[in-house]
């Protein structure tokens, strides 16, 4: 697909960090197969939520440093930015799914559907 957003941050930092619910769900399989096509296609790194949460202060510090950072959550139980409440973490991009019409447990994870958030998310780090 590559929908790279322009760039212009200049810190020294990972431009953009992305970070996506990963959950068991349909929803969850669409938001991390989204990062991973954003990833893939060079708009940014992908970090690991769960790391925010639990307090491992590497993933933290390099998540708080970065430019843009943008959080895909599947469905209303909002894990995603759960998370980043619990590291401390406010200043971030959100993506909600169910926001798009997508709801839990009747969207299965389609190629359509994980474009469809790939564009929407691009259009929110442009």
């Amino acid at each position: 697909m590559n929908i790279r957003p322009k760039n212009d941050c200049g810190c020294s930092a990972d431009a953009t960090i992305l970070l996506a619910c990963s959950g068991a769900s349909d929803v969850g399989e669409i938001s991390d197969r989204a990062a991973r096509t954003l990833r893939n296609d060079g708009v940014g790194k992908m970090s690991c939520l769960i790391g925010i949460a639990t307090g491992v202060e590497d993933i933290a510090a390099k998540v708080r440093a970065a430019c843009k950072i943008l959080v895909i959550d599947g469905c209303s139980t909002e894990c995603g930015k759960k998370a980043m409440r619990q590291g401390g973490i406010d200043r971030y991009l959100y993506l909600r799914l169910e926001d798009l019409g997508m709801e839990k447990g009747k969207t299965p994870a389609t190629q359509e559907r994980i474009e469809e958030v790939v564009i929407k998310a691009s259009q929110l780090l442009a």
